[in-house]
């Protein structure tokens, strides 16, 4: 059904109507007629902040240069719209042609954060796709997902045909071409492409897989219930970023995105080892792109689209091995051109005198660091791998170069945290004030005056992290060490302290850690009207908690708990090439704060590089 007769009366009574009619610049357009295969790319948030994730923008520009293929996007529509297409009885459809989902062969999500599964929910229905795999016929496309959270999809296992574990590039065209290859060949059936696709490296397919309790609520075992399912499976990397597809250009949104700018990947992983940061340990192993390559893809897409701003993202984009010589040759185009470059990923520890002196060159509004802990223990229990005295001087120098805003990033309720290291938090923030008013060359009045911004987010445990046994700290507790910091920190006038609320932290720590029983509470929470809850406007933990209540599960279960070693995790039938044996010896060596080199100073045995049978680093 094409909605677009349907859809125009509509648009002027929704807020930012631009949102939901496509035909940006660099969309991609083709005749349905002359493809094979046609996937929709959901993501499940608003189109301002979908259309700023760099992942989608990859996949789509990949799957639309095949002739065959046709890739649209599809997001969460707005709780406006979502009323207006239900009163009219209008599906979610694609932005390219405004054919409703049920017309494609995938609809694929892309699972960036927790507390989006309920608009996952809402999307399928919108879309009037059954919501639960089971109920979905022959005539229902196939309804797959990616990205970071399926490191545990076990939460949402009851919705999806498949999962793509790992990077997507190589996997996401080879389970296209299986598709088109059994549709001409007449061998195609849900049943059959999905145990075909369970053989690939990759590919997780819920439906094969028996899971097991013990008594005490843990579980017992996952095992595989047709022989085309291995048991174990694992996740798909790019080994050479120079070679892998990167768009030449971006879809250009009419209205203002959350990053609203072109964007090159600089590398993938992370060599710092941050015990609480999943990102840094499913993403290993570390791979770099070429100067060369990065500078070519960054004018590419400047030219392509018109962009003022290139952002280089990743982890941590200061480790670059070759930073000086990138910010040399992309400071020497940007300047020429009026394009600024921004570095989102720096470290306290690579900020250095030359890279200050290029920013200058293109910015100077505020820097960001992340400290995460107030003292020099609670650092080391983290393994974060930086100093007092390299958080000073890097200040330090910031002032001398003219800065007078500070954002730092710190975390409440980390393994082994005490009160002493809250109150650190207030103490290194004096410590930093002390030197910007001992600057001698600072300016005077009020563009002298210093700016320091505390952010603190509450710590969750997260999967393939050294830190997945750990408790999350209960709401008492939290809101206590919260007050602590706030005590701690009055009267600052240069000190500004933001925290999250607590609610959406541990609803976050439970689908992160959860199992397949939060299927029929995420259903719950969803039929009862949650949505967005990323969003502190929509987000309603009084739903949330019935919905727990009403299935006989348990938050605390899954978040409050301390796991043993020997525990079997929800996640433990996948492979993201980081050992269990490796993550116990960091826990441990947490609870002793001893610290971990970073990779390139002495491999920690993390086991990527065995598995991958490459050294990391040469």
């Amino acid at each position: 059904m094409n909605v677009r007769n349907m859809l125009e009366p509509l648009l002027l009574k929704v807020r930012t109507p631009s949102r939901y009619i496509g035909g940006e610049l660099n969309s991609v357009v083709k005749n349905k007629q002359d493809v094979d295969v046609r996937f929709a790319f959901c993501f499940p948030d608003s189109y301002d902040i979908g259309m700023s994730h760099l992942g989608m923008k990859i996949l789509y520009s990949l799957k639309n240069k095949r002739d065959d293929f046709w890739c649209e996007r599809v997001f969460a529509p707005g709780l406006d719209l979502e009323e207006l297409m239900r009163k009219h009885d209008i599906p979610l459809y694609g932005l390219e042609s405004l054919d409703s989902l049920d017309e494609f062969d995938f609809v694929g999500f892309t699972l960036q954060y927790e507390l989006s599964y309920t608009n996952i929910l809402n999307m399928l229905d919108l879309a009037k796709i059954p919501l639960f795999s089971r109920d979905r016929d022959e005539s229902s496309p196939l309804v797959c997902a990616g990205g970071p959270c399926v490191c545990n999809p076990e939460p949402l296992a009851d919705f999806f045909d498949f999962f793509i574990i790992g990077e997507g590039e190589q996997v996401n065209i080879e389970i296209m071409d299986i598709y088109a290859e059994m549709k001409k060949n007449g061998t195609y059936s849900k049943s059959a492409y999905l145990e075909r696709i369970a053989r690939t490296e990759g590919i997780y397919v819920p439906a094969f897989y028996d899971v097991t309790y013990n008594e005490d609520g843990t579980v017992a075992a996952y095992a595989p219930n047709v022989p085309c399912a291995p048991e174990t499976i694992r996740k798909r990397i790019i080994s050479d970023l120079d070679e892998v597809y990167y768009p030449e250009s971006f879809v250009v949104p009419f209205s203002e995105i959350v990053h609203d700018r072109a964007v090159v990947e600089v590398l993938r992983g992370c060599i710092r080892g941050c015990r609480f940061c999943q990102a840094g340990f499913i993403y290993r192993p570390f791979r770099e792109k070429s100067t060369d390559t990065v500078c070519r893809e960054a004018k590419s897409l400047c030219e392509s689209t018109g962009y003022e701003e290139i952002s280089l993202s990743s982890l941590s984009t200061s480790d670059f091995s070759d930073i000086d010589s990138l910010l040399d040759t992309l400071t020497d185009y940007t300047g020429q051109n009026r394009i600024n470059l921004a570095l989102p990923s720096m470290r306290i520890d690579t900020f250095s005198g030359n890279i200050m002196e290029k920013l200058q060159k293109i910015r100077k509004s505020g820097l960001t660091f992340a400290p995460e802990a107030g003292t020099q223990r609670l650092r080391d229990v983290i393994n974060k791998n930086i100093t007092e005295e390299e958080i000073l001087s890097s200040c330090a120098l910031a002032f001398s170069g003219g800065y007078s805003q500070v954002k730092l990033y710190f975390m409440l309720g980390l393994p082994d945290e005490r009160d002493e290291d809250i109150l650190g938090i207030a103490a290194l923030s004096e410590k930093i004030a002390d030197l910007f008013y001992s600057n001698p060359d600072r300016k005077r009045g009020r563009d002298g005056r210093l700016s320091i911004s505390i952010s603190c987010a509450t710590f969750v445990p997260k999967p393939f992290t050294p830190f997945e046994f750990e408790p999350q700290a209960d709401e008492n507790e939290i809101h206590r060490r919260q007050k602590l910091l706030l005590d701690s920190t009055r009267g600052k006038k240069y000190v500004n302290v933001s925290y999250h609320h607590y609610d959406v932290s541990i609803l976050e720590a439970v689908l992160a850690r959860g199992d397949r029983r939060l299927c029929s509470v995420i259903y719950s929470a969803w039929k009862s009207g949650c949505r967005f809850d990323s969003w502190d406007e929509h987000f309603r933990f009084d739903l949330w908690k019935k919905a727990f209540e009403d299935n006989g599960a348990d938050m605390a279960f899954y978040a409050c708990r301390k796991r043993e070693y020997d525990e079997v995790m929800p996640w433990d039938h996948l492979d993201y090439m980081v050992s269990r044996n490796f993550l116990i010896r960091e826990n441990k060596k947490a609870h002793n704060a001893e610290t971990t080199k970073n990779c390139r100073e002495q491999c920690a045995g993390c086991g990527v590089n065995k598995a991958t049978g490459r050294e990391c680093f040469g």
